[in-house]
């Protein structure tokens, strides 16, 4: 049995979730503002958190950034907002998972039960005993996980740092949307490909990739890198 906070406003969402994940075995309960939630957590840690980014005393992100100062638990965003760029800016911020409304009863209580098994797990996609990866004037150091382009620093978020270390694991060769969701986000994120699209996006705007010769589109297949050797 795990416990849960919600931290949601919306009452008849909150009363559904509650009832349906206590039928389930769990224990739940909830706060109806960001402040409530954050002073719950704090008072009495649950051992995750369902969060919705549209709370009436501020913006639902802020919150997940105050969750983080406090604790490192697992939480899974539960919102209304479909938008490519927020989903990606609160996983990218750390946020384990991504629902929209309105959301079964099971698979929420599913994805909370994989938060769960992924927390204190080392993450697969970069092999710590591999120092660095390089390729052309492209170097990652999987120690402290930061990558040089022609030899000045690139600033990279964790999982574009990941994204990059996949392409360049690989480089010349075709990383499958499959092979690139998988090693970045997980075998259950293997159907999110529009993600690989902001991505793709973001690194080719640091590495200065305006015709995308460096970080080449393969129709329908996925991505290959191809760095200039100067």
């Amino acid at each position: 049995m795990s416990q849960f906070l919600i931290i949601d406003d919306d009452r008849i969402l909150v009363d559904t979730c509650t009832v349906g994940l206590q039928a389930l075995g769990h224990e739940v309960r909830s706060a109806s503002s960001g402040s409530g939630g954050v002073a719950s957590l704090t008072a009495d840690p649950p051992d995750a958190v369902v969060l919705d980014l549209g709370l009436p005393d501020q913006d639902g992100l802020a919150v997940f950034r105050k969750i983080r100062e406090h604790t490192d638990l697992p939480v899974v965003i539960l919102s209304g907002d479909v938008s490519e760029d927020r989903k990606v800016t609160a996983l990218d911020g750390g946020a384990d998972d991504y629902m929209t409304k309105p959301v079964g009863i099971r698979e929420l209580d599913a994805r909370l039960r994989l938060a769960l098994r992924r927390r204190g797990t080392t993450p697969p996609e970069v092999d710590s005993r591999v120092p660095e990866i390089v390729a052309g004037v492209l170097r990652l150091d999987t120690d402290d996980r930061t990558g040089w382009w022609r030899g000045v620093e690139l600033t990279l978020t964790r999982k574009e740092f990941d994204f990059l270390a996949c392409l360049t694991s690989h480089a010349g060769q075709t990383c499958s949307h499959q092979l690139l969701l998988e090693w970045v986000w997980g075998p259950e994120f293997a159907d999110e490909h529009h993600y690989l699209k902001v991505y793709i996006y973001r690194l080719r705007k640091k590495l200065g990739d305006v015709d995308g010769s460096i970080l080449r589109t393969e129709p329908s297949l996925g991505y290959r890198l191809v760095p200039p050797t100067s």
